[in-house]
């Protein structure tokens, strides 16, 4: 059922921006309320992805405990992370029935007559489904499960009875879900639970958690993550990598290190519109490392490729943590992605680089010519995959649409492109399939997204930043000294925080940090998200570590141990970025004065 629902929503946030443009430029007059309207839409398709996620138990989560724990032991870790996930969710359900209640009668509409308190009951629903789907994988059997529900119901009631924990009790259920998270418990159960905990404790409204993912999911500029994920989906499971890995392969695969040339090129493009770099080792990793194996590459030098090149995208826009940051920090999303774009080439550069290094010599010399025929070709057959990012690219930065609609006219091109140009998606078998996986993984960042946002308002709130800008200017005798610890600080929450959590727990704390010792917005953003690229590659959730392993079965002890000079190569590229913040701010101060 959530599945169609989820179809039939993700299908709405792409449509209406794109009937708007239509009826604007014909008519001159747009649909009443489409931003609300698509953010709404976004905030629908959120909820019943993370429903979808649950239920295909895809939630984000550490998932430690496989490593160390076997066995009986290993079940009943599992059942504990998910008997505490489904206690939060209870409990983040009656925090969105609170919400809905207070907003119900208020008489503000989202358009057309449709009631806010209406839109916002998708906020308990949807979290009442994830719940639902939770309890079916607590235990093997009704009877764990029933009690597990039962359990979380009575937390559920005692909140709503108005019983209040003492702070012993907090920091002990805070304690209770860290060791959770570790064995298993998803993500966002752990920052939403320990957000709820807070504020409970503090007896302020557990309903500030509800509203604060409402209020992040409905932001005028959230629905592009959505829209660019469903392109790059569309790409990834269409022909489109085998066409473009052959252009890359065409122009420069006869080089010495051209393999790791075509890996790095081909990974970005389809991570700067999929924002996931697992999408991007999964879809090309079964092509890339035949590439790079008949290229004479040894396997671990392939493979660190491959985990080294799967979130390099991520800094190129449309890249969803750029657009993530620029929501959070509250800069021009325009100069966002123009901040990213150097540090993204010199990222790119030296992956290839290294790669270069890693060549033999007698795989391929200078000496070989391209075969200008075979690229030609190439380049025809991916002429409309080849177009892709100036059609993003003259919606954002032309004017002629806003970003929303840029996104969905991206979103809507690839459609096109695979359905009926080239046809390898079918419309009734595979356009389904596509968009709900898109939607499952969707669903579940921004689920961890929303319960973030109450952690952090929570840290506002008590004024956190503020105290640890005070400490850090009074303890911190220099610029790059504070530098220097920010990116120690960064390296070690990349560990442990996937990137698009960490943009919203971690941003509001640095900025004021970064206003104190006069770093640009746009430099420290990078050099946060440059941070974050390198969480990708560190345990223990490194994801492109995970994904590597998964797609090709190998330990994941042997996937860091071949992602290691990555990670150097990644580190010395921090270390020029943070050294150079021009950077960061040439572009946007270059072209920011154009006329």
């Amino acid at each position: 059922m959530e599945r169609l629902a989820l179809l039939a929503s993700l299908a709405g946030m792409t449509l209406l921006p794109l009937l708007e443009i239509v009826l604007r430029g014909t008519l001159g007059t747009g649909i009443s309320g489409v931003a609300s309207l698509t953010q709404h839409a976004a905030l629908a398709v959120g909820m019943l992805g993370a429903a979808l996620a649950a239920r295909e138990g895809r939630l984000l989560s550490l998932g430690l405990a496989e490593g160390f724990l076997k066995g009986r032991w290993l079940a009943l870790a599992r059942g504990f992370a998910l008997a505490a996930a489904l206690a939060v969710t209870a409990l983040l359900c009656l925090a969105g029935i609170h919400l809905v209640s207070a907003e119900y009668g208020d008489g503000r509409t989202v358009a057309y007559g449709i009631p806010v308190w209406l839109a916002q009951a998708v906020v308990p629903l949807g979290f009442a489904l994830v719940g639902w789907r939770i309890a079916a994988h607590v235990a093997a059997g009704w009877p764990l499960r029933l009690l597990a529900v039962a359990l979380a119901f009575a937390l559920a009631g005692w909140a709503a009875s108005g019983g209040q924990p003492s702070h012993a009790l907090v920091t002990t259920g805070i304690a209770g879900l860290v060791a959770a998270g570790l064995v298993g418990a998803p993500l966002f159960a752990v920052l939403g639970g320990t957000a709820l905990l807070l504020f409970w404790g503090d007896g302020l409204p557990i309903a500030a958690v509800a509203l604060d993912h409402y209020r992040l999911v409905v932001n005028p500029s959230l629905p592009m993550i959505p829209l660019f994920t469903l392109a790059g989906y569309f790409l990834a499971e269409g022909g489109s990598p085998r066409r473009l890995i052959r252009v890359f392969n065409a122009l420069f695969g006869a080089l010495r290190g051209g393999a790791a040339i075509v890996t790095v090129l081909a990974c970005a493009f389809f991570t700067s519109f999929s924002g996931a770099s697992g999408v991007t080792i999964i879809a090309l990793g079964g092509m890339l490392m035949p590439l790079l194996l008949n290229a004479g590459y040894a396997q671990r030098h392939a493979l660190g490729l491959l985990a080294s090149s799967g979130s390099l995208g991520g800094l190129l826009p449309p890249g969803l943590p750029l657009v993530l940051y620029a929501i959070v920090a509250r800069v021009p999303m325009r100069e966002m992605f123009l901040a990213g774009v150097l540090p993204c080439l010199l990222m790119l550069g030296s992956i290839a680089a290294w790669g270069y290094t890693r060549a033999p010599r007698a795989a391929a010399t200078p000496r070989h010519k391209i075969d200008w025929k075979e690229a030609r070709a190439a380049l025809a057959d991916a002429k409309w995959e080849l177009a892709l990012p100036a059609i993003a690219f003259i919606g954002l930065f032309a004017g002629v649409a806003t970003p929303v609609e840029a996104a969905a006219i991206t979103a809507a091109y690839a459609f096109f492109v695979q359905v009926f140009v080239h046809k390898d998606l079918d419309l009734r078998r595979d356009v389904p399939r596509v968009m709900a996986q898109c939607g499952l993984l969707v669903g579940g960042i921004l689920l961890i997204l929303g319960v973030a946002l109450g952690l952090s308002t929570y840290l506002v709130d008590a004024r956190v930043p503020e105290r640890l800008a005070d400490w850090v200017a009074a303890t911190v005798p220099s610029r790059w000294m504070f530098l220097l610890a920010l990116n120690l600080f960064l390296i070690a929450a990349g560990c442990v925080l996937d990137v698009f959590s960490a943009i919203v727990v971690l941003v509001p704390l640095v900025l004021p940090l970064g206003a104190a010792f006069g770093v640009d917005p746009l430099h420290l953003g990078i050099v946060f998200l440059v941070n974050m690229e390198l969480g990708y590659l560190t345990p223990p959730v490194g994801m492109n570590l995970f994904f590597t392993a998964y797609r090709f079965d190998r330990p994941l002890r042997d996937i860091f141990v071949a992602a290691l000079p990555g990670i150097a190569v990644l580190g010395a590229t921090l270390a020029i970025v943070t050294a150079l913040p021009w950077l960061a701010t040439g572009l946007p101060n270059l072209l920011g004065r154009l006329p």
